[in-house]
């Protein structure tokens, strides 16, 4: 781990991130992973890189590294690396959480892509109505969860709720310190709850 300074006041400003550049993870196959994302979800393929080394580390794991391309420039890209394996999940962590979610106009559009999605008999959840917007979800061919999202709050809406966001944010971190106190004296069994539950419609026996 790199040494941290301890005097931080003459840093550089953060860069100003202007948008996402590219996820990357890895394929079972690159083929079938095109065929998905290319055919089904009609984004194009769109740059491949090939290589013996690994740039960043220089270990030796020959690839096929191949990019996707979003409308607004952005990507998502895969790894193939010629083991026919397909990536594990976390055993740590549920299947629902870990996902990426890929924006379209309408709402008419989650349900055409729902039905381009069946017809080629990938199972599809919902839409779900979260509000603020409204979702699909359902899994690429390596396991990848996805979710295609439609926006409903307009930016009025959520500016209001960034103004409230850091306070709910430093709640919950108060609450998980004396929580991890408690787990480590003993007394919590359980993971801890959030203060507020936003989607009351969702607890058992709500219609």
């Amino acid at each position: 781990m790199a040494a941290v300074l301890k005097d931080l006041s003459h840093l550089p400003a953060p860069a100003a991130v202007q948008q996402l550049h590219h996820y990357a993870y890895k394929a079972r196959d690159a083929e079938e992973t095109r065929h998905f994302y290319e055919d089904i979800l009609g984004l194009p393929l769109y740059h491949i890189i090939q290589s013996d080394y690994v740039p960043s580390t220089g270990e030796y794991c020959p690839y096929t590294h191949f990019f996707f391309r979003l409308q607004d420039g952005s990507f998502i890209a895969f790894f193939d690396l010629g083991d026919d394996v397909k990536p594990l999940p976390s055993p740590n962590t549920p299947l629902w959480v870990n996902h990426i979610s890929f924006r379209v106009n309408t709402v008419q559009d989650l349900e055409n892509t729902k039905t381009r999605l069946q017809a080629h008999g990938i199972e599809v959840l919902g839409v779900t109505d979260h509000h603020i917007f409204k979702s699909i979800y359902f899994f690429d061919p390596n396991g990848i969860r996805l979710e295609l999202t439609a926006q409903l709050a307009d930016a009025a809406q959520m500016h209001k709720d960034s103004t409230v966001a850091h306070q709910r944010l430093s709640d919950w971190t108060a609450r998980k310190e004396q929580w991890r106190k408690e787990r480590a004296a003993g007394n919590a069994a359980h993971a801890l709850k959030p203060p507020t539950n936003d989607r009351p419609e969702f607890a058992p026996g709500k219609a």
